[in-house]
């Protein structure tokens, strides 16, 4: 049995990353536990750039709190202004001893009523909550399965990115160490 640490104590995030480990990896027996770690960035981080970052930090801090694992998996949720819309997705990194992978979710725009609360300061999460009326949206489907009707839901739309993670892991011969 392989040990994957998360970065985070989000069931949604502990599942998205059972969930494409399980895709990948399907022969394979694996132990998926969370333990938060701060990001070293905003909360609710604004660029591509800010949101890797973010998943980075989160990631190298995982790997030194809980080094006898075989995987660590940081996973970050961001904006960014495109065209005057707000866009969100997440970054996933995972990491072994000797290998890493960085994967992105698709991105979808956010209703200007979210957009203008998270311009005001608020998390994408919090946002969700007001406009729809829930509590802790950010646990359960997230603002992409509120606005799908959970045809695609915050923890499916993060395991496609940890598959994209994976490539590297799948192609070691083409990625190397690193």
């Amino acid at each position: 049995m392989k040990q994957i640490i998360v970065a985070s104590g989000n069931p949604v995030k502990l599942q998205a990353v059972k969930m494409g480990f399980k895709q990948v990896f399907s022969d394979e027996v694996f132990e998926v536990q969370g333990l938060a770690v701060a990001s070293g960035v905003d909360d609710q981080p604004f660029t591509h750039e800010e949101t890797l970052q973010g998943a980075m930090n989160r990631v190298e801090k995982v790997q030194q709190e809980a080094p006898q694992a075989d995987f660590w998996v940081g996973v970050e949720g961001g904006v960014e202004d495109v065209n005057g819309e707000l866009h969100a997705f997440a970054w996933i990194v995972v990491r072994s001893v000797s290998l890493q992978g960085k994967g992105c979710t698709g991105t979808f725009v956010l209703p200007p009523r979210i957009a203008e609360l998270v311009h005001g300061g608020m998390e994408l999460g919090d946002a969700d909550d007001v406009v729809f009326q829930r509590s802790n949206s950010k646990q359960a489907s997230g603002a992409v399965g509120l606005l799908t009707g959970d045809l695609i839901t915050r923890t499916t739309l993060y395991a496609h990115a940890v598959v994209l993670a994976l490539i590297p892991f799948r192609n070691m011969e083409l990625y190397g160490r690193k």
